[in-house]
């Protein structure tokens, strides 16, 4: 989420919005096609930024690297997940969303119960470790946890996991999370040796994320003794 293609969800004017892409047979060129960013005198540049790259949430950037899986793996996304990550950890009910030229959307849209989503948060608690196997290596599962750009004051981003503490009374947790549309959560929180799982429908709601956050620390980690 920091590359230098105009790609910006947030960003209703951007041409990488991935609602334009949505129109588009052939998301992957639609990508390739965008030009390069330009940083305008009043924003900040990649390189006077904290860890030299400037966040840009892009949906079709998370495609392409699916479409990058696939060229380096030599199969479909959806065949290498199976084999390497979901059958490990027992995961079956799995429900993909393809592009009109049926390529796997890695930007979003993964089906998953929410025991499955848990396990993907436990596998990461654990080091990469599943049932005393390695299914994803140490090395990995900290780079990808690791801050790489900065999103806002409170927020971090590692590797398509948004970094950041949750206050409980006066006391901060320093978590990594997935989010996703409509407030859902997969909150990783090693300090408590904890994976919460918060799962809603509200799709394009407003306020959603932070009804869940309300409920993560209000609720869940209030809770915590």
């Amino acid at each position: 989420m920091s590359s230098l293609l105009e790609c910006d969800d947030w960003n209703d004017f951007s041409r990488g919005n991935e609602e334009r892409m949505y129109l588009i047979e052939d998301w992957a060129r639609f990508a390739l096609d965008l030009p390069i960013k330009g940083f305008a005198p009043w924003v900040t540049k990649p390189k006077d930024s904290p860890y030299g790259r400037s966040f840009s949430y892009c949906t079709a950037g998370a495609f392409l690297l699916g479409q990058v899986v696939e060229r380096s793996a030599k199969t479909s996304v959806q065949d290498f997940a199976g084999k390497n990550l979901f059958e490990p950890l027992g995961i079956k009910k799995v429900d993909w969303k393809f592009s009109p030229l049926g390529e796997a959307q890695t930007g979003g849209g993964l089906g998953l119960r929410s025991r499955d989503l848990a396990k993907l948060g436990q596998l990461y608690l654990n080091g990469g470790i599943w049932d005393g196997k390695r299914v994803v290596s140490e090395s990995w599962v900290r780079v990808s946890t690791e801050p790489h750009v900065r999103i806002d004051d409170q927020t971090l981003y590692g590797y398509f996991w948004w970094l950041k503490s949750f206050k409980a009374g006066e006391q901060a947790h320093p978590a990594y999370f997935m989010s996703g549309n409509g407030g859902n959560k997969v909150v990783v929180l090693p300090d408590l040796d904890m994976v919460v799982v918060i799962t809603s429908t509200n799709y394009n709601t407003k306020g959603m994320h932070e009804q869940t956050e309300k409920l993560l620390t209000d609720y869940v980690l209030g809770a915590v003794r």
